[in-house]
């Protein structure tokens, strides 16, 4: 079996800083293979070493990243392959995807090509789905098992509050869930024994005529915020009762206790309905999805109405024509037959060169992250991923992104004729239905081409809950999972949802949906409560824009005190309750006030 292993070589979460022009340095920081490439190039490895193959991995970037290859190679790999040229600089996804494309083409037929999930960095999870589509491949995202059988893989996929069983005919590109092995690790002093000749090159000039870079890339990075909330750590010893009582009033003082819930509507009602004509604002409303379809449908609205256009549903999911007008549908295009993502993208790529819409908006969950993404590639058009913010700006639609977990945003650009965006569930408005009314209604028809097919879907959790939450208990290996029930007085005063570290999730105390830091979600709730949680950087950075921080923990030197507001210093099973009795007792105050 041959295998091509795709890889990215990020600076270390710790290292995040910004050049003189507001753009992520990579130049001088330490650097670090992305943790989810270091579980596809285990994989290959692994899938190559036992069927009598090849292990191939690539990588694209500046001199630095053959650091990444070497450690590659010293864990396994045959061969390593460097893209480096400074013509390939600003490459965005798809610009990247092709020049991937290329180097695969040039290295001849390969059997699998694994990616990672995606990356620490951008948190985009397009590469995969565009490299794909530009080789006309199936694709499977976030494979958490794998097996070879005759002629293909059977595999289970780990979605975001969910899985797919699915069994797909090779050759073929899966991405790597965190779960499906164990990473690839080799220490600074082995790997550096590889020398650096080990590493083939390749340049643009090798690729072909391009365009490469910044000038192949539909998309373009503008201004960049940073985020980061001063904390200003107090933390106390003595008996555990005192502690409680020092905590609940700081968490008074700092109105950490407030439970008004997050409105269900900031700003204007969706408009009436508006005729068809001028630009499209699109929505792609995915299956099961009917909150983030709200979300997305009202964000089209409100753009269309600032361009002088119409809003057009694209509905995989069958929901009633009346809802989806009642959320902002001018008109509706059913997409039927199709199972599979491959299938939905192809079927709205076409529409969309007939209807050339103004933007496409589709969820930034897998599923959505693959038709998009797949949309892109074949239409050449620019994408952003897991968009936090959308609006009208010169005419074109502006994107702002976060990334390193919600460490900074970037306002992205699209040149490309269709403007495509995924958008992070939670991150939008939902604007008041208006009155349903009939609207224009047609249908499309999907085509699986049965190179992928999918044996059963299913759902384990929901990704809104999080996004909305005021607070938060997050929950570490210092807490057993027979032990949740202990959590539960605490969690209703708080009126909270529950999440966890990596370690808990791994374990399968709690669904992946509820997984916190560089390799899951970022959240910012009025409240993040810490118990059990040691406090390092891959965790914490999910919780940076926390209003304020809890921490609970019976070692005093937990690196989680230098990262809270507040600090109580004790075994979490004598606090919760005297902190769940003194935060209700602030609660009926409040109700008789």
């Amino acid at each position: 079996m041959r295998v091509a292993v795709l890889v990215k070589q990020v600076p270390k979460g710790e290292a995040l800083a910004l050049d003189a022009a507001g753009r992520l340095r990579r130049d001088g920081v330490e650097l670090e293979l992305n943790a989810f490439c270091r579980r596809a190039i285990s994989k290959g490895v692994e899938l190559a070493a036992g069927h009598g193959g090849e292990c191939i991995v690539l990588s694209m970037g500046p001199p630095s990243a053959a650091d990444a290859l070497r450690e590659a190679l010293a864990g396994g790999a045959d061969r390593a392959i460097l893209i480096c040229d400074p013509a390939l600089a600003g490459s965005d996804t798809l610009a990247t995807s092709r020049a991937l494309v290329s180097a695969l083409r040039l290295i001849g037929e390969v059997d699998l090509i694994v990616t990672g999930r995606n990356s620490v960095d951008a948190d985009t999870g397009q590469v995969g789905p565009e490299v794909a589509e530009l080789l006309d491949l199936p694709f499977a995202g976030g494979v958490r098992t794998l097996e070879l059988v005759e002629g293909g893989l059977r595999v289970r996929c780990e979605h975001d509050d969910g899985w797919t069983d699915a069994e797909l005919s090779l050759p073929a590109v899966i991405s790597c869930a965190e779960r499906l092995c164990e990473p690839t690790k080799v220490k600074p002093q082995i790997w550096s024994e590889i020398p650096l000749d080990a590493v083939e090159r390749l340049t643009a000039a090798d690729l072909g005529p391009g365009p490469w870079g910044q000038a192949g890339s539909p998309t373009t990075v503008g201004a960049v915020r940073t985020f980061q909330i001063e904390r200003t750590p107090e933390r106390w010893t003595g008996p555990v009762a005192d502690q409680v009582r020092s905590a609940v009033s700081r968490l008074i003082a700092r109105d950490a206790l407030e439970r008004n819930p997050v409105p269900t509507s900031l700003g204007p009602p969706v408009p009436a309905r508006r005729p068809i004509g001028g630009p499209v604002v699109a929505v792609i409303a995915a299956p099961a999805r009917n909150l983030l379809t709200r979300e997305l449908t009202g964000t089209a609205a409100r753009l269309a109405g600032e361009i002088s256009g119409s809003v057009v549903v694209l509905d995989t999911a069958g929901i009633d024509p009346m809802t989806l007008s009642s959320m902002g549908a001018d008109e509706i295009v059913s997409v039927t037959g199709g199972t599979t993502e491959a299938a939905v993208a192809a079927t709205l790529a076409t529409w969309c060169e007939l209807r050339s819409p103004w933007a496409l908006l589709a969820p930034a969950t897998m599923w959505g992250r693959e038709v998009a993404g797949r949309i892109a590639a074949r239409l050449g058009a620019g994408l952003t991923g897991d968009a936090m913010d959308l609006s009208v700006q010169a005419g074109r639609l502006l994107c702002w992104k976060p990334a390193f977990a919600g460490r900074l945003v970037a306002a992205i650009h699209t040149a490309s004729p269709v403007q495509l965006a995924t958008v992070r569930a939670g991150a939008l408005a939902v604007p008041p239905a208006r009155a349903p009314c009939e609207v224009s209604r047609s249908e499309i028809v999907a085509v699986d081409d049965g190179r992928i097919r999918i044996a059963q879907r299913g759902r384990d959790d929901d990704i809104d809950v999080l996004p909305g939450a005021t607070a938060v208990i997050g929950v570490g290996q210092g807490v057993d999972a027979d032990e949740y029930p202990l959590l539960e007085p605490l969690r209703l005063v708080l009126g909270a949802e529950l999440a966890a570290t990596r370690k808990v999730t791994d374990r399968g105390w709690l669904p992946h949906a509820r997984q916190l830091g560089l390799t899951g979600r970022a959240i910012a709730p009025r409240l993040y409560v810490a118990i059990g949680v040691s406090g390092k950087f891959n965790h914490m950075v999910g919780v940076g824009g926390a209003g304020t921080v809890l921490a609970i923990n019976n070692d005093p030197k937990a690196p989680v005190f230098q990262q809270a507001d507040i600090g109580i210093v004790g075994d979490w099973r004598e606090v919760v309750p005297l902190l769940a009795t003194a935060v209700d007792a602030v609660n009926a105050v409040n109700a008789a006030e």
